[in-house]
């Protein structure tokens, strides 16, 4: 059974820098990524990681976020810099067995959460 389990959350000022992980378990999994959430919207998909390597994120984060895996490939990261208000969300690790194939679409295996608020 696949479990991911997402830490790092937390509260930061406008401009400052958050990591996130995620710890994968159960399977191996090929396309990972993480998603978020903020009150009242839909959940969007915000950076995603491919087994070659292959990186995807959104026009909103692109530039000041960085997705990454640990060489044992089963921790997942987010590096989130130059943080504004409006990043501020529940957000979420994701994972599929099969590959990103350049869609958002068919995560199937997904983290509890970790919140993330920025002030002004």
């Amino acid at each position: 059974q696949g479990q991911l389990v997402e830490s790092g959350g937390g509260s930061v000022q406008s401009g400052g820098s958050m990591r996130l992980s995620c710890a994968a378990s159960g399977y191996t999994y090929n396309c990972m990524g993480w998603f978020r959430q903020a009150p009242g919207k839909e959940r969007e998909g915000v950076a995603r990681l491919d087994p070659d390597g292959s990186r995807s994120y959104s026009d909103s984060v692109y530039g000041r976020f960085t997705i990454s895996k640990d060489s044992d490939k089963k921790t997942l990261h987010l590096q989130m810099n130059n943080l504004k208000p409006e990043d501020t969300a529940m957000y979420y690790c994701a994972a599929k067995r099969g590959y990103c194939g350049g869609t958002w679409g068919g995560f199937n295996y997904w983290g509890q959460g970790t919140q993330v608020t920025v002030s002004s």
